[in-house]
């Protein structure tokens, strides 16, 4: 089949019917139409041999070519409309279906999948899905309708000319099977190369900073040329194939326009019921039929692309929905922030380790928790739960007494403002990226949560104030810049729960100490949760959770824990020590 079908673009046929159809009519009618040019050309030349060619026939032959050439002009501009405007269409509609069922995927989809080669599905992938329903259908009704009726009119001229031209016709049939499955494993070959491209050229600028700081210019520059060199060689063999079809197509063209002039000539000559009209009317049926043959070939390489693309991007839209709501899920829960690990035990997909063991604590509505420890520890895996990234076992995590895994995955994502260790922000202005959360959002009332904040004055030392493009990931922000912009942004969502993981790890105590000051008057009945490596962070909070391993180790207030739990102990005095230290370094540098 020279069509591309598959489960997740046959609906496409459905949705724009009435655009194929009414794009395969005036295709149709052009290739009908477009067969009289030739017989108006013979007729005028018998006309002419036999010396019979009179005003009234001259005008009657314009006259015809003249309507021809009007419904030409109609009926090519209809199909173009119809049939590239269904193509533009539906690639935006597999765009749009990608994209959303991309977001909804788990986060271990983004851990084994590189963002090059997802991108490679969203622009060579679907451009050539794009093309087989545009150009690919063009090509078949031109294939199919002209190449079928041209060669009827053919051998309505005369059959042992016209069976003589067919041959060739047959060897490329025959050889264009062939060679379409190896361009099937050329094109597959040929679009690894380019996502290995992707990845690598996506990871460098990325990382430019760190490959800068360790002079790994040249070392990277190898590198990419190898696998520049490498994409260069499969579009080379890709090409190599294509050219072979377009060659092989060349040269059975020549071979039968040789025939029918040799053959046609001695016709001609030696026959009365062939005559120049004719061999005009049958060279010109040829000529319109050497698009037809060249559209065979490029189906060929067309669908062999389009088919390798779309069996790239079912993969992706075939990945399951891992976290999505349960069947009996409870819509009409009131959220408040009440929550409550009961005895989780955790491990996170594709991996065989427990990270959370046996992990149970409560968390009161409008308390501020700090949870501390070191490394590793488990701290943001709660995060994550809480967020519902990942799935866990029913009956593990509460919300207002609800089980978050019976709970709308929105509406537990609604009750909670998340400030992440990346501190990711877009490259988007200042202030669109505090108003991540809202529709709509002034100045005035973003620089309200830049000043609880703490980083209103550094914005307004920009030239641009809240207006400053901050580029792609806050790229010209200082590494406390974009944590206090990420705060900004969540307190912005004025969510029941705030959960701050190590948020402010960047800054210096002074803007930390003004930061969770301003959380205590932000607070109003919130449910505050401080994850942090510093004791600093997390010392007047009503509760703080001590964890490591994977297991909570102890939980209580800062001064319960200082004085009952060695480990908490030793955390603190190793940071007082830290402290001073830095301290001393500081005076000395002073003097």
């Amino acid at each position: 089949c020279i069509m591309i079908f598959g489960r997740h673009v046959n609906k496409y046929y459905a949705r724009y019917w009435y655009m194929f159809l009414l794009g395969i009519l005036a295709t149709i009618v052009v290739d009908v139409v477009q067969l009289e040019i030739p017989n108006n050309y013979g007729s005028l030349i018998d006309y002419l041999e036999q010396e019979k060619l009179t005003i009234p026939l001259l005008m009657a032959i314009i006259t015809n070519i003249s309507i021809i050439i009007i419904i030409l002009f109609v009926g090519r501009f209809l199909w173009r409309i119809c049939l590239l405007g269904a193509a533009i269409k539906i690639e935006r509609d597999l765009r749009k279906e990608m994209f959303l069922h991309t977001e909804k995927l788990a986060q271990t989809f983004f851990q084994t999948n590189k963002t090059g080669a997802q991108m490679a599905l969203y622009t060579n992938d679907i451009m050539s899905i794009r093309d087989c329903f545009s150009d690919g259908v063009i090509m078949l009704i031109d294939a199919l309708f002209l190449g079928t009726m041209a060669f009827i009119k053919m051998f309505q001229l005369n059959v042992p000319l016209s069976l003589i031209s067919a041959i060739p016709l047959l060897i490329l049939a025959m050889c264009g099977g062939i060679i379409g499955k190896y361009m099937d494993k050329k094109w597959d070959a040929r679009q690894a190369a380019y996502d290995k491209m992707s990845d690598f050229t996506q990871e460098n600028f990325s990382g430019i900073s760190v490959i800068k700081a360790f002079v790994k210019e040249k070392e990277e520059l190898r590198e990419f040329t190898k696998i520049n060199k490498d994409n260069e060689v499969k579009n080379l063999d890709f090409v190599k194939f294509s050219t072979l079809m377009e060659i092989l197509i060349d040269l059975l063209i020549s071979t039968i326009m040789i025939i029918i002039i040799g053959y046609g000539s001695y016709l001609v000559k030696s026959t009365d019921s062939f005559t120049i009209g004719d061999l005009t009317r049958f060279n010109s049926y040829f000529g319109t039929l050497i698009w037809p043959m060249m559209a065979v070939a490029y189906l060929i390489n067309m669908r062999a692309q389009g088919t390798a693309s779309l069996k790239r991007i079912s993969e992706l839209l075939d990945q399951k929905i891992e976290v999505k709501d349960a069947d009996d899920v409870i819509t009409d829960a009131e959220l408040n922030g009440n929550i409550e690990f009961k005895n989780l035990n955790f491990t996170y997909p594709l991996s065989e380790t427990e990270v959370l063991h046996n992990v149970s604590f409560d968390i009161k509505a409008g308390e501020t928790i700090g949870i501390i420890g070191h490394t590793g520890s488990g701290k943001t895996t709660l995060v994550d739960i809480l967020t519902r990234i990942y799935n866990i076992p029913e009956e593990s995590v509460f919300i207002d007494g609800y089980d978050i895994m019976k709970l709308p995955i929105r509406d537990v994502r609604n009750l909670i403002s998340y400030v992440p260790q990346d501190n990711f922000l877009f490259g988007a202005t200042i202030l669109e990226n505090i108003a991540f959360s809202r529709d709509e959002m002034t100045v005035e009332e973003a620089m309200v949560y830049g000043k609880l904040a703490g980083v209103h004055d550094d914005i307004m030392g920009f030239k641009d104030g809240y207006m400053t493009v901050i580029g792609e990931r806050g790229v010209t922000l200082s590494g406390g810049q974009k944590q206090r912009i990420s705060i900004a942004r969540a307190l912005a969502k004025e969510a029941k729960v705030l959960i701050l993981d190590d948020s402010v790890s960047a800054v210096d105590t002074k803007t930390e100490s003004m930061i969770l000051s301003n959380l205590k008057e932000y607070k109003n009945g919130r449910t505050i949760i401080l994850i942090a490596h510093r004791v600093s962070t997390v010392i007047n909070s009503d509760k703080i959770i001590l964890i490591d391993d994977g297991k909570i180790v102890a939980c209580g207030k800062h001064q319960e824990l200082l004085e009952n739990v060695p480990m908490y102990a030793e955390i603190v005095h190793l940071q007082e020590l830290e402290a001073e230290l830095t301290k001393d370094e500081h005076e000395m540098e002073v003097k």
